[in-house]
């Protein structure tokens, strides 16, 4: 796009983070520094704000541009995704939501702690939970590159890189001065922005078919250069038994490690009761589950309408796929219908990228401060030093994110955030599942359960395509692949559970009943909650 185009989308990117940098300037005339006001929001927010939040923090870029561009690029196989990230759900509403409500403050680290030894849980947890959020931010990075990159001309590498700097600045500034109400009502803003550019988008792509989602489907099938195979499965999951395995490993990640995200477990700390914070859960489902069922509309439609090959022409994993659907349904490149609707297209997904980054960076500043920090100076540290500290922690965590986005700008950003779940998966649900319901674990088994999930996955991502050994590697001309699946989840989530059963029945501490039974009555009744 040329001119006028990327004059109009710039100046709707402008608008929204003027609007978002408006809100976080007024709610941080309000805050008084304490770390209840700065991770929670002082626990103010109704259910339906808390739900619209929520989905606002779950529907990422992975989501909007990764999904889609993965639906477009290889038919049934990219349904996976929507179906793995809405299944997710499932768990966090009936395993999660409430009892970690009523167990914790701040982060996942609060529950666990609750019956063990403060200083080692709280470490494990908190180094696990920063490293799965600096994945997840990588991911949404990766979006904003591609996304400015096509806007400036598709090609510009000088744009992604001055992108992923930017958006890693916006998100420090968030965090930093705005705390979690500004994280929030940025959240909200994004959530009804996305939900109405998709909702417009979808109801464009069905009139386009005359309401005939069988003919979409077709006409998607006969531009994917892939004819009925686009619509069964194995296009990209198919094949030989490695292809397979990594199907299920990917499954695994994505329907178990939405339970494991520091940031959506942090959302269940910001309603003043588990009552609301389930409820916040059932409207978010809501959302999520409209939003992931027009994805596969958006998906198809972009098959058919733009063609499988000049999506991949445009960005080889698909990341840009909606945002070329918007321009051909809005009239073409040349056309002012088209323009507008890129261009609001566009926005949304940026929206989405500095709305999603915010939560992250928050869920783990807070980690580093209230877990790693305050564990290692538990007597000297004051409150309004441990927010100091977050603050701080959230430039870091930004540096190295957009470092490690830089690095891996040209991965499909819903692959990367799978990734990021298989690691929350192995790492943070196994102590978070064994804390809550084995009333026999203990301080070691916590520790082992962490690290045996964590190490594992780090090291076999390392070990895998992914890094090296192919021309789509992070490193295409090095060879040091061992690991022959492209996600770790098979392997590393059974490791992170047998560690944490291995670290118990092998540990010389004897549980303290006392302290599981006031764990258990106050995560099932809330007596004692914060």
């Amino acid at each position: 796009m040329t001119g006028d185009h990327q004059t109009l989308a710039l100046v709707l990117f402008g608008v929204f983070v003027a609007v978002t940098l408006a809100i976080t300037t007024w709610v941080s005339r309000h805050r008084h520094g304490s770390p209840e006001e700065f991770y929670v929001g002082e626990r103010l927010f109704s259910p339906m704000e808390n739900g619209f939040a929520v989905a606002g923090d779950y529907m990422s870029a992975a989501s909007f541009l990764g999904i889609s561009g993965l639906i477009a690029l290889f038919g049934y196989d990219g349904l996976l995704y929507s179906v793995g990230f809405l299944v997710a759900w499932l768990i966090v509403l009936f395993l999660v939501a409430e009892l970690v409500r009523n167990c914790g403050r701040f982060t996942l680290a609060d529950v666990v702690a609750a019956r063990m030894r403060e200083r080692p849980v709280r470490i494990a947890a908190g180094t696990s939970s920063v490293t799965v959020s600096v994945l997840y931010l990588v991911a949404q990075i990766v979006g904003a590159g591609s996304l400015v990159a096509l806007l400036l001309g598709g090609t510009s590498g000088a744009a992604q890189t001055w992108t992923v700097v930017g958006v890693g600045a916006l998100m420090v500034v968030y965090v930093s001065f705005g705390g979690m109400r500004a994280t929030t009502w940025i959240q909200i803003v994004k959530a009804v922005l996305l939900m109405c550019g998709a909702i417009a988008l979808t109801v464009l792509v069905l009139m386009r078919f005359h309401g005939d989602f069988g003919q979409l489907l077709r006409t998607a099938a006969d531009r994917s250069d892939h004819g009925e195979r686009f619509l069964a499965p194995g296009l990209k999951y198919g094949g030989d038994w490695t292809a397979r395995l990594d199907f299920i490993s990917l499954g695994l990640a994505l329907v178990l490690g939405t339970a494991g995200l520091p940031h959506i477990l942090s959302r269940f700390y910001t309603v003043p009761t588990a009552r609301a914070a389930r409820r916040s859960v059932v409207w978010s489902i809501g959302l999520i589950g409209s939003f992931y069922l027009m994805t596969i509309v958006l998906g198809f439609g972009a098959a058919a309408i733009v063609g499988s090959e000049a999506v991949r022409g445009s960005n080889a994993a698909g990341n840009t796929a909606v945002p070329l659907l918007a321009l051909d349904l809005g009239g073409g490149a040349d056309s002012t219908g088209g323009t507008v609707l890129f261009a609001i297209v566009a926005a949304i997904a940026f929206a989405t990228i500095l709305a999603v980054v915010a939560g992250i960076t928050l869920a783990s500043s807070a980690s580093v401060a209230h877990d790693l920090y305050a564990s290692l100076r538990r007597r000297s540290a004051k409150p309004r030093s441990e927010v100091a500290v977050a603050r701080v922690a959230a430039v870091g965590i930004g540096a190295l994110a957009i470092g490690l986005g830089l690095l891996a700008r040209d991965l499909n950003v819903a692959f990367l955030v799978g990734l990021a779940f298989a690691v929350a998966a192995s790492a943070n649900l196994p102590v978070l599942l064994y804390s809550l319901f084995w009333r026999n674990f203990t301080t070691r088994g916590a520790v082992w359960s962490v690290y045996g999930g964590l190490l594992p996955a780090l090291v076999l991502v390392l070990l895998s395509p992914v890094v090296s050994g192919g021309p789509d590697s992070l490193f295409p001309g090095r060879d040091f692949q061992y690991f022959p699946l492209e996600n770790p989840g098979l392997v590393s989530i059974p490791l992170g559970f047998l560690a944490g059963w291995l670290g118990t029945v092998t540990s010389r501490e004897v549980a303290d009943e006392a302290k599981h039974a006031e764990t258990e009555v106050r995560s099932l009744t809330g007596a004692g909650a914060a």
